[in-house]
């Protein structure tokens, strides 16, 4: 069997191009040829891959042919912007004064200094405590140290002043110095001891610390002393130095409050009342 001649073969006028047609020369009409885009031509014929449009799943075609996804949201149009998202709407937000803020986060430290020490305490959790920013806590104070020196001076404050009006409303010097006594123990004091001692240690790394604590005893000696040139004048106590009194008082009553928190040994508030009055008795009636 013998191979046919070029002239037997097919005519290239007589075949079909891709989309079935040929021109006068033989080749597929350009001008028929389906778009890229996936559409049908003029003619009506399909695509290359032989695809029509797609119905979306709502049944109906964009002019693209792709579907639209009604699973998202329609997006603004060009040059339309959102609103932004507000955490309090305007109309209810105020803008509290300097110290009112200052004054909110120094209380929200004492809690915190309490059940963790100043150690433990940092600007975040100050922050989280007052219910609001790091930022806020860091625009009102310099340091998160300032925060809790505050915080200290507040509750140390708060506990001396309760002290100094049972002093001031009794009948005598004598028995000032016996409530303060009284007050300086209790099964409640311990946690104000241990955040006096945290705020004494406080004081060996920072100076904020260590001025508050200083003008903090100024003042407490100041109230001892005035209670016992009071109890002098009254003729209840003798004493040539009543400041000096007053520092060696608030020293025993130091002592005495370390030792009843680490109870080594062991050291009871009833035990602990009677040695500052034993003290008491032997410096101003012996």
């Amino acid at each position: 069997m013998t191979s046919p001649s070029p002239s037997e073969g097919p005519d290239r006028a007589e075949r079909p191009d891709r989309a079935g047609h040929a021109d006068q020369a033989g080749r597929p009409d350009r001008a028929e040829r389906p778009g890229r885009a996936g559409h049908a031509d003029r003619a009506g014929h399909t695509d290359r891959a032989g695809r029509t449009e797609r119905p979306d799943r709502s049944g109906r075609a964009d002019q693209t042919g792709r579907a639209d996804r009604p699973d998202r949201p329609e997006r603004p149009e060009r040059g339309e912007r959102k609103a932004p998202r507000r955490a309090v709407d305007a109309s209810r937000r105020t803008r509290q004064p300097t110290e009112v803020r200052r004054r909110l986060i120094v209380e929200a430290a004492v809690p915190l200094i309490a059940e963790r020490g100043t150690a433990a305490v940092g600007v975040r959790e100050v922050a989280a405590e007052a219910g609001v920013s790091v930022g806020t806590v860091t625009y009102h104070f310099e340091s998160v140290q300032e925060v809790l020196s505050e915080a200290m001076v507040l509750h140390i404050e708060r506990y001396y002043a309760a002290l100094s009006e049972a002093a001031a409303q009794a009948t005598s010097g004598a028995e000032g110095l016996r409530l303060l006594i009284d007050a300086l123990f209790t099964d409640d004091t311990d946690r104000h001891w241990r955040m006096w001692f945290d705020y004494w240690n406080a004081g060996e790394r920072d100076q904020a610390f260590a001025r508050g604590q200083a003008e903090r005893y100024e003042t407490w000696h100041a109230e001892i002393q005035a209670l016992v040139e009071r109890g002098r004048d009254e003729g209840d106590f003798r004493c040539d130095d009543p400041a000096d009194f007053a520092l060696r008082f608030s020293a025993l009553a130091d002592g005495l409050a370390l030792r009843r928190l680490r109870q080594v040994p062991t050291l009871s508030v009833v035990d602990a009342r009677r040695h500052l009055r034993r003290f008491v008795d032997a410096e101003l009636r012996g």
